[in-house]
């Protein structure tokens, strides 16, 4: 269905191009300009091609891409091509890093370029459906797949922070550009420019301003055919390098330099050649005749105060302020959206509960129960009194709930599967032999008849650190990170186990081996599944390799590994499109030498084009054991669990906040006592933080006070 969807719309985008030259009264291209941006525009503005958009800034109207589009032929009924041109064009854009770039449009060559798309097309859909393919084969066909777009590239324009470049195809094939530095495009105004084009020479003239010009040693080829290429406008065909800035203006102007066609100008830096009929009505402009061109969205908006309305059909495109939260709203016809907001910004941290309980805590799970609320499940240390699941009340904080029975509780996770909810808790201690141990770790179930925790199956474990619930093509998975055997024997199997529908159970689907295994933590990035492990200890030494792993063939493979120091966390979190992990790391020891507990921990952000985490920051911890990510507002958030420096276990915990390039900063020092988790919840619009103590019968609760 996607293809027959794709290959209509280039057969439509085909016929409009077909109009396009036909208009010219079948003059070749190097007697007449040819608008491209029309290409893409309905020629009696009933409707717009898919993923083009019009918008209006600053009283002008342009147009916007939400993807890629189809190519469009505009030259086929020419013999011979343009040996000189230029390029017009009418643009606003706001800043664009020097590291991006964003096509304005490009040329491809035009040798199997519908059947090419289309095939291309299939392709990706194929490998996002095919879970099966090894993932370094599937890496291999994307990069062939980049060199064969780079060697179709025939001609493209660029904008690059600062610059723009012209890109060609050279000799022997070789892409070739040359660079307009300083051009200041990005500035997020309007602004019109002239690319001339023609042998050793370019030219480029903006808003209407004096000609730079550069005289590159590489010529521009004399051969290159326009009329058996295929126009990609506001992209290289592809999301990456797709523009974000409006276009009101693209006309492609052969066998001339189009600059004194429009300039001087009353109105430089919107000097029109030939904009789209759909455009030309201006937003700023008054009258009747001005207002009957707008479209709906830019019809007269009014704005109430005070109460709420219901945002409805009628209410659509009227805007609400809210004055306590001194926010403006939008309707949509169905609901309000968030246009100009307060945004919330952390202050300080205030101390909201100390929650005294029956021992020593190893890890916390927050959850919401259907019908019951927000319930907090401490793993106890102690082997008598087992461990507690607590109820949040908003004025007296955590209250008792539920006594689970428990053995050494280390870890727990909570999980759904459909209407259904769990609690897998990991016990310790509970049958010792020699040089075996076996744990028996406990799945509860959720009666909605008792409003309790019930028990529902048994597992065999290994001293078990962590658990991790996930969900991978409608079916639920549980693994378990194996500590050890006794005291001596850490590299051990860690098992995922998976839920069987029939025995209605969890059954071992996969063994992997561990050293010292201390967390997990599943995360997915587009279409794959990664699984990463924190490796603690081999026997010998902390300083062991973690392990990322990537489902391949309904198992997981080995991804990459990652050097550690005792590593007892792993947390992923993304911000905007950047993917990132962060390791806890706790000490490092060898043999029997003397541990080293302040040390880094480390930020890893994922590498898209290597397919690879590299190291993005290092930051000083004290055996940390646990990091938790969060957002406030538009603001983000880690705070470490700090537990030992080597002479005490009170201590500051440190909360960070990003600082975009400079990385995570320190912005809150929390005093812990043997700090072993943190979590973070909100609950009647208010946030917290929540810690637990594996030293002191204790947990805290803060509240994040905002402004």
């Amino acid at each position: 269905m996607m293809s027959s969807l794709l290959l209509s719309q280039l057969l439509l985008l085909s016929i409009r191009a077909a109009a396009t030259t036909a208009d010219l009264g079948g003059q070749c291209p190097d007697l007449a300009p040819v608008d491209l941006l029309s290409a893409v525009l309905e020629k009696d503005a009933s409707g717009l091609t898919a993923g083009v958009h019009v918008r209006s800034s600053g009283g002008v109207r342009g147009v916007h891409f939400s993807g890629p589009l189809a190519p469009v032929s505009l030259f086929s009924d020419c013999d011979h091509s343009p040996k000189d041109f230029s390029v017009v064009v009418t643009l606003k854009v706001a800043r664009i890093s020097h590291k991006k770039s964003e096509y304005i449009f490009s040329m491809m060559e035009a040798k199997r370029a519908e059947q090419g798309a289309l095939e291309e097309e299939q392709a990706e859909d194929e490998e996002e459906r095919e879970e099966g393919n090894n993932l370094q084969i599937r890496i291999s066909r994307r990069r062939a797949k980049n060199n064969a777009e780079r060697r179709r590239l025939l001609l493209g324009l660029r904008l690059s922070g600062k610059r723009l470049h012209v890109l060609f195809r050279g000799r022997r094939g070789v892409t070739e550009q040359w660079v307009f530095r300083d051009a200041h495009l990005d500035d997020n105004r309007w602004h019109t420019l002239v690319l001339s084009v023609g042998g050793r020479h370019a030219g480029l003239t903006v808003d209407c301003g004096s000609p730079r010009e550069i005289l590159p040693s590489q010529p521009f080829p004399s051969d290159l055919s326009f009329h058996v290429s295929r126009f990609h406008i506001g992209s290289r065909g592809r999301w990456k390098g797709l523009f974000t800035g409006l276009l009101r203006q693209l006309v492609l102007v052969p066998g001339s330099d189009a600059t004194h066609q429009i300039c001087p100008s009353t109105r430089p830096q919107l000097a029109a050649l030939s904009v789209p009929p759909l455009l030309l009505a201006d937003v700023a402009a008054t009258g009747t005749n001005a207002a009957s061109h707008l479209l709906p969205y830019e019809t007269e908006t009014r704005v109430s105060v005070g109460l709420q309305l219901m945002c409805s059909e009628p209410l659509r495109g009227q805007m609400w302020f809210d004055p306590l939260r001194k926010a403006l709203y939008l309707c949509d016809g169905a609901s309000w959206i968030a246009v100009l907001e307060d945004r919330k910004r952390l202050d300080y941290v205030e101390e909201k509960q100390v929650l005294g309980t029956r021992s020593e805590t190893h890890d916390i799970e927050i959850f919401q129960v259907q019908g019951v609320g927000l319930m907090a499940a401490m793993a106890h240390r102690s082997t008598t009194s087992g461990s507690a699941v607590y109820q949040w009340s908003q004025h007296n904080g955590f209250q008792l709930y539920q006594n689970i029975s428990t053995h050494g509780a280390l870890a727990l996770r909570h999980f759904n599967m459909g209407k259904k909810t769990f609690l897998v808790v990991s016990n310790s201690n509970t049958d010792t032999d020699v040089g075996k141990e076996v744990d028996v770790s406990v799945i509860y179930k959720w009666s909605r008849r008792s409003e309790q925790f019930v028990k529902f199956q048994t597992l065999e474990t290994h001293c078990a650190r962590d658990w991790e619930a996930f969900k991978i093509h409608r079916h639920t998975y549980l693994v378990v990170a194996n500590h050890r055997i006794g005291n001596n024997n850490h590299t051990i199997d860690s098992v995922v186990y998976k839920w069987n529908r029939p025995t209605k159970s969890f059954e071992v689907h996969q063994r992997l081996r561990t050293s010292g295994a201390y967390d997990w933590e599943f995360f997915k990035v587009g279409p794959y599944h990664f699984l990463v492990v924190a490796n603690a200890f081999d026997g010998v030494t902390t300083s062991v390799d973690s392990v990322i792993y990537v489902w391949v063939d309904g198992n997981f493979r080995v991804f990459q590994t990652i050097k550690t120091f005792c590593a007892t966390d792993w947390e992923m979190f993304q911000i905007g499109a950047r993917v990132f992990l962060v390791v806890a790391n706790g000490h490092q020891l060898h043999g029997n030498g003397p541990g080293q507990y302040a040390i880094n921990s480390t930020v890893y952000e994922l590498d898209m084009t290597g397919q690879v985490f590299v190291r993005f920051q290092d930051i000083v911890t004290y055996s940390a054991v646990d990091w938790e990510f969060f957002t406030l507002g538009e603001e983000y958030f880690l705070v470490v669990a700090n537990s030992f420096n080597g002479e005490s276990y009170s201590l500051n915990s440190v909360l960070y906040r990003w600082q975009g390039y400079e990385g995570f900063v320190p912005v809150h020092w929390l005093p812990t006592i043997g700090c072993s988790d943190w979590e973070f919840f909100s609950a009647g619009g208010d946030s917290y933080l929540i810690y637990s103590s594996a030293k002191v019968p204790l947990a805290k609760v803060f509240k994040l006070k905002m402004y």
